[in-house]
């Protein structure tokens, strides 16, 4: 967020008012690596997960990827040159066999502008719409506040997998037949 800008300022109190959440395209593989290795998130001692992470079109083609973008109306992005038309701030991918949130990722100076939960709520209509009645995710720790917000119950504790993965991630489910409390 740029310096003195409030969350309300970009998008009207803080809505997500002005983006659009489409179908991911194999054009968008380079935008999606760069928003996951770039992740405030995965700084520190996460960095090491994300630093080679590819999304490739081949992923893209394989799973339900979806992007929240920009709007290309004319009002769209009025809050400032950090949100230019078009820009994808956000996606997540949903593993429909068995179902898994497998990636959610919003850019760092979209996150709290309600991004992420719209992503949430898309990927539970569309978990809806092929049938899912649960989905599964293993959180990143720091987004486990998030999950839990949004509605997702703990489900467990994925233990470490080392060198991949040097930490417990917590384990979530989310009804998908019934809306986010």
């Amino acid at each position: 967020m740029g310096k003195g800008r409030r969350r309300g300022d970009v998008y009207g109190r803080g809505s997500a008012a002005g983006v659009v959440i489409r179908r991911a395209e194999g054009r968008d593989a380079a935008r999606l690596t760069r928003l996951v290795r770039g992740s405030g998130a995965y700084e520190g001692r996460y960095a090491a997960m994300v630093s080679g992470y590819r999304v490739g079109p081949d992923y893209i083609e394989a799973h339900r990827v979806f992007v929240a973008v920009e709007d290309d109306s004319p009002n769209a992005g009025v809050g400032g040159a950090e949100f230019r038309t078009g820009r994808v701030l956000g996606f997540y991918s949903l593993i429909a066999e068995p179902a898994e949130l497998d990636l959610m990722f919003v850019v760092n100076e979209a996150q709290g502008y309600g991004i992420g939960r719209r992503l949430v709520e898309h990927m539970r209509g569309e978990a809806r719409r092929i049938g899912v009645e649960s989905v599964r995710v293993v959180s990143h720790p720091p987004a486990e506040g998030f999950y839990r917000s949004m509605g997702a119950r703990p489900s467990g504790t994925v233990p470490a997998n080392p060198p991949a993965v040097m930490w417990d991630r917590p384990e979530f489910t989310f009804p998908v037949g019934e809306r986010a409390t």
